[in-house]
């Protein structure tokens, strides 16, 4: 039986469905995207929710002349079948296939790439502004949801928008969630419009009685005072409109009809911008995800997930427990990620301690620093793409002053599907650079919990990165300790060739060395376990020895730890020293499986030695191959 969705090709093809026809495809749209995102993995729940919303803006809207900017772009699943994508859509988060995000690059239904919470009215309103300069007639359309909506960015951008008056539609998706339920007090007041929607259906109610009475509508037009006082008082419209926009809603963000109605009004509205607040549930339409909407919200592919396997992040987690119940100066800050940086335990232990401030990573920052002003010690648990968004503060707020602020920067170097806008590629190069941040980075999770057991009794403004996925070492020594700061350690002794290498990389490091010694090649090899400050001693010591440096990180080149030691190199004046350096390229790193892209820029143990083969030539002629029997 044909399927309405395979005749979806555009959004064109949604204009002449009837209402059972769209609900009929409401229902396929889900079950595909169950399907296929239980086998590639990604962002199940918030899809899920948007299904009905996304119909009604294609159907109201001209795609892609008229601009749909999605918050964040974890919701856009049903946006990319709906656009031409369907056929491919198998193929999403799998490398060389669909992003899970929005990008331009790949259709131009996407009007802007986005991975980050919080950009999309500036960027709408940018367009908005560019349509008027242009003289241009096309709708400009964010959706935004309530997590989202507490970000900074978004009320700077609401803020200007209401200022200038121009014509821009807002569609803020309400379902009381980011991944964790949504924090603060702008989501206790959407709360109360989402448990109280009895207003918009009551007073439709009289609205229609009053027109029904003798001189009802002039009579309904005089109550109009009195019901703006009512307003003032109990509804979300009096906020809005002193925000310079008109407000709709709240809406049944599952009613095609009921949301396209307002999508049409407030489309054909051109006097200010317009809010709709439209009421959505994660997960809507699958059991699971509804009942479980933090575990469905991005789930892993099918058969990849271990129940003994021990995370970098649960390790994280397990040792600052242990860390806050023996010193209770200690406290945690995460912006919406308790769940993903491990904290979610360690919030139930410590209730007064662990701050969860939403999606504000500056505001977190910043927190942070007021904290350790007064004798705290704050760990900041965040993930490397979203530290990048609270980059001034961690500057001016943090290390200017030299306050003791830890950085637990959780899903550094490659982190996989997700792809180019969450890849941790940058952290050591821009946190290396700034005046007084030690950058440390482990190699395994003891030296993980040891790292943040070091950072919490230094003083110092101070940063931990540690990649996405398991540990090793499976079994942790029961007592932390102490590590001497900016000091790393010799793992293996050599004459041929130095390796340096940091945190996940040192294990493909010394993998790569114990193949090149059947090759008759010795190498040394050094943990570096800092980035700033660098073990000088320990690495001249070594360089002086073999002449023949490599460095080796999960981090961009540019300005990363091989830049540090090369700066050290030149300006310890040794001659005759050959150096070179493996890390991440120039570029914007798309999605996919974290293996494969070790492998392509050569950070596994056989890219490795492949490396120093071409790089290195004079280290091989003349010697001796032997047997690589037990390999």
């Amino acid at each position: 039986m044909e399927r309405i969705l395979d005749r979806i090709n555009s959004p064109r093809d949604l204009k002449s469905l009837s209402e059972s026809e769209l609900t009929k495809l409401a229902s396929e749209i889900r079950a595909q995207m169950i399907e296929v995102v239980s086998n590639n993995g990604g962002h199940l729940a918030s899809s899920l929710g948007v299904v009905e919303l996304t119909i009604a803006l294609h159907r109201v809207f001209n795609s892609p002349v008229d601009k749909i900017i999605w918050d964040v772009g974890h919701q856009s699943y049903a946006h990319k079948i709906l656009t031409g994508r369907r056929a491919s859509f198998p193929t999403i988060r799998q490398y060389g296939g669909l992003s899970g995000f929005p990008a331009r690059s790949e259709s131009q239904h996407d009007a802007f790439g986005t991975g980050h919470a919080g950009n999309s009215i500036s960027a709408a309103l940018g367009m908005a502004l560019a349509r008027d300069m242009d003289g241009g007639n096309y709708h400009v359309i964010a959706v935004i949801g309530d997590g989202s909506l507490g970000t900074g960015m978004a009320f700077e951008a609401i803020n200007h928008a209401g200022q200038l008056g121009t014509r821009l539609i807002v569609v803020l998706n309400d379902n009381g969630m980011s991944i964790s339920p949504s924090v603060g007090a702008l989501a206790r007041w959407l709360n109360r419009v989402r448990l109280d929607v009895r207003y918009a259906h009551a007073k439709q109610r009289v609205k229609g009685a009053f027109s029904r009475l003798p001189f009802g509508q002039s009579a309904w037009r005089l109550s109009k005072s009195m019901k703006r006082s009512v307003e003032r008082v109990l509804l979300p419209n009096a906020f809005w409109e002193q925000l310079g926009f008109t407000y709709l809603g709240p809406l049944d963000g599952h009613n095609i009809r009921e949301i396209e109605a307002a999508l049409i009004r407030a489309r054909d509205l051109d006097t200010k911008p317009v809010l709709i607040h439209v009421l959505t549930q994660k997960g809507k339409g699958y059991a699971v995800a509804e009942t479980d909407v933090v575990k469905y919200h991005g789930i892993a592919p099918n058969g990849t997930q271990k129940a003994s396997s021990l995370t970098y992040s649960q390790v994280f987690g397990e040792a600052m427990g242990k860390i806050m119940a023996e010193n209770k100066k200690v406290v945690a800050i995460s912006a919406a990620m308790l769940d993903g940086t491990g904290l979610s335990s360690v919030a139930r232990d410590f209730p007064d301690r662990v701050f969860d401030v939403g999606i504000c990573e500056q505001h977190a920052v910043t927190l942070a620093a007021g904290l350790a002003t007064q004798g705290y010690i704050p760990v900041v648990a965040i993930y490397s793409t979203f530290l990048q968004r609270a980059y001034d503060q961690v500057i001016h707020d943090v290390c200017l002053q030299n306050l003791p602020v830890i950085f637990a920067i959780d899903r550094a170097g490659i982190v996989g599907e997700d792809g180019k806008t969450h890849q941790g590629s940058l952290d050591i190069s821009y946190l290396r650079c700034v005046p007084n941040m030690v950058v440390a980075a482990p190699a395994d999770g003891g030296e993980l919990r040891d790292l943040l057991f070091t950072a919490v009794s230094s003083g110092k403004p101070f940063a931990i990165r540690y990649p996405r996925g398991n540990i090793q070492n499976r079994i942790l020594p029961e007592k932390l300790s102490l590590l001497p700061i900016g000091k790393g350690k010799l793992i293996r002794e050599g004459k041929d060739l130095t390796i340096v290498a940091i945190g996940h990389s040192l294990l493909s490091a010394l993998k790569a060395a114990e193949i090149l010694s059947y090759e008759g090649i010795d190498c040394a090899v050094i943990n570096a376990l800092f980035a700033k400050p660098l073990d000088s001693e320990l690495i001249i010591s070594q360089i002086e020895k073999t002449h023949n440096l490599l460095t080796v990180e999960e981090n961009t080149l540019c300005g990363g730890f091989g830049s540090a030691v090369s700066e050290l190199v030149n300006q310890s004046s040794l001659p005759g020293i050959k150096i070179r350096s493996l890390g991440l390229p120039d570029c914007f790193i798309e999605h996919g499986p974290q293996e494969l892209f070790r492998s392509l820029f050569n950070l596994d143990s056989e890219g490795i030695v492949q490396y120093i083969r071409s790089s290195y030539p004079e280290l091989f002629s003349g010697s001796s191959v032997q047997s690589q029997e037990g390999l």
